[in-house]
């Protein structure tokens, strides 16, 4: 079976990781230096009152502190690295599975990259300490045995309750804390999804039935997480106090011991220091079991999302096509349902042909455009682009033979110029000649500043016809092969469509595939072949004034140029056999 990304990525982490698990082997050998120093300033120094003995020992032992403190650092700036390495691994095709999954679902969020930002910041984090300590506390624990049988068992049953008490930790938050970050997730959503909505929820007074709503789904989450952390906390306490108790209790025994004579007051105080530290990851990955349980829970999220994303050679690179556009036999069926949206179209396109895609509303026109740019793949059949499967060929390959204007236009925080130039490293000349081909030219220049006037995320608000425009700029950068442009009229007053049909008219001039989904009449007069979709299905399929005939749709009314304003126009919304109004 093919490894995934994630579990290269991870399998590469390896060398890091053993190497910060012999790092944190040194530093718990060094963590008994203290408990050496105080056995022998005990049993040595008070007893003899040499001095010199003194200071040699307290060299030895900061040194050792020293070293200590810098296989700490040390540590914990590879871990640090290693979160950040993972997470440069990892965010290209994080954010091209969520790409995907949103072509699917429709419904996917950046959740994928808060998780791996999450899991970076968990590896960075002194949380993951616990669990390279915590398999040295065996160490600790055969240090006490060797100090005094007695002692190491007491050491030894405490560490027993103690790991006893994590498995519980476990069993009782884990479900708890996964519906938390569940909850949380989904409430974030919930506010992506009501920003991207400001317009709506401020003209239309709907901010007080969103704050309530919010208001329900934070506190579903905080009372999850808050159930998580009370049982958690609980047993953190638990077994802080345990650890205090035991320690109590060692070196009470100790002194046992010693007015036994079986042992020196330097070796108790050793043992009780030695104790606290063979116990101490365990109570600490009690503690820190929360955000393990977290971690875990995101990197299984992330996993899946990834699982999609194989390692795989680079695909063979295509030849530029010429815009041959075939459907043959191109069905679509979401996921989840048995009923398919597009069912069955077959037709072809020669290159410089200009196809009208209409039909009533729901028909299936926009489904058969992402299928058509290779978006979406088919549930059967295929569309090919001069032979070429629009939804196997690579996506970096196929993109710039593309052209795709969408209904609902969005932009890159950037620049104009970096979102007419599809965020490469363009020319200006390329990025002018796309602009002036859309007839947006004058309108870039009139803005603040210009080509480097910045929009999307924190820039300037531009109106529905300017953002159709700069979209229709973006499509028809570096002259595609392949031109599929989504109601591109449906905000645009007369001049901008006139300008849209001039781009149209260029495109096909240089050789360009058009496909036109429409429903105002004006722009089909540049359609060489009209497709009328009912229900998923192909109505009428064929030459121009042919379909338009048999819609009913009087040849005389057909306009040549964009109508004036207020002209009557035929509904090409109705179906087939309506009557023309």
């Amino acid at each position: 079976m093919q490894q995934t990304l994630i579990s290269k990525s991870m399998a590469s982490c390896r060398r890091a990781f053993s190497l910060v698990a012999i790092v944190s082997l040194c530093i718990n050998l060094l963590m008994l230096s203290s408990a050496l120093y105080m056995m022998q300033v005990y049993d040595r120094v008070l007893t003899t009152r040499n001095v010199d003995t003194l200071v040699v020992l307290s060299v030895i032992v900061i040194f050792a502190l020293v070293v200590l403190a810098v296989l700490d650092g040390l540590r914990n700036q590879t871990m640090v690295r290693v979160g950040g390495w993972l997470d440069k691994q990892l965010s290209g095709s994080t954010l091209a599975s969520s790409v995907t999954q949103g072509l699917v679902s429709g419904g996917a969020t950046a959740q994928g990259l808060r998780d791996l930002s999450a899991l970076r910041a968990y590896l960075g984090s002194p949380g993951v300490f616990p669990l390279f300590d915590a398999p040295f506390a065996p160490l600790f624990l055969a240090a006490i045995f060797m100090i005094h049988p007695v002692l190491g068992w007491i050491s030894l049953a405490g560490a027993i309750v103690l790991f006893l008490i994590g498995v519980i930790n476990d069993r009782i938050t884990a479900k708890v804390a996964g519906e938390s970050n569940s909850a949380n997730i989904a409430a974030l959503n919930y506010a992506d999804s009501a920003v991207r909505n400001a317009d709506v929820i401020a003209s239309m007074g709907i901010l007080p039935g969103l704050t309530k709503k919010f208001r329900d789904i934070s506190e579903e989450a905080f009372a999850k997480q808050r159930s998580a952390t009370d049982r958690s906390g609980v047993l953190g306490a638990i077994a802080k106090g345990l650890r205090l108790i035991l320690q109590s209790t060692v070196l009470g025994v100790g002194a046992w011991l010693v007015i036994q004579q079986e042992m020196s007051p330097g070796v108790m105080i050793a043992a009780s220091i030695i104790m606290g530290r063979a116990l101490a990851p365990v109570e600490q990955s009690i503690t820190a079991w929360r955000s393990f349980t977290v971690a875990r829970t995101t990197y299984a999220r992330l996993a899946q999302l990834l699982e999609s994303e194989p390692a795989s050679a680079p695909g063979t690179s295509l030849p530029q096509p010429i815009g041959k556009l075939s459907f043959e036999d191109v069905s679509w069926v979401p996921p989840g349902s048995d009923k398919p949206i597009v069912k069955q179209i077959n037709g072809q396109l020669e290159p410089g042909e200009a196809l009208g895609l209409v039909g009533p509303s729901a028909a299936g026109k926009s489904t058969l455009g992402r299928l058509i740019i290779g978006t979406l793949t088919p549930t059967r059949g295929v569309v090919r682009l001069d032979g070429a499967n629009m939804a196997k060929w690579d996506p970096v390959e196929r993109g710039p033979n593309v052209g795709y204007l969408p209904q609902e236009t969005e932009f890159f925080d950037g620049t104009i110029r970096e979102n007419i130039a599809r965020l490469t490293d363009a020319e200006d000349e390329e990025v002018v000649a796309a602009a002036q081909m859309a007839g947006v030219h004058e309108m870039v220049l009139a803005l603040p500043d210009g080509y480097e006037t910045r929009i999307g995320t924190g820039g300037i608000r531009l109106s529905g016809g300017q953002r159709q425009r700069l979209a229709l700029a973006r499509a028809v950068f570096r002259t595609p092969k392949l031109l599929v442009l989504d109601e591109p009229n449906s905000n645009l007053d007369s001049a901008g469509e006139q300008k849209l049909m001039g781009a149209i008219g260029q495109m096909r001039g240089l050789g360009s595939t058009i496909i036109v989904i429409a429903h105002r009449p004006a722009i089909l007069a540049q359609m060489d072949k009209i497709l009328v979709l009912k229900d998923g299905s192909v109505s009428e399929f064929g030459p121009r004034d042919e379909i338009l005939e048999k819609l009913k749709a009087p040849l005389q009314s057909m306009p040549t140029a964009v109508p004036k304003p207020g002209t009557q126009m035929a509904n090409l919304n109705a179906q087939p056999n309506d009557e023309a109004g």
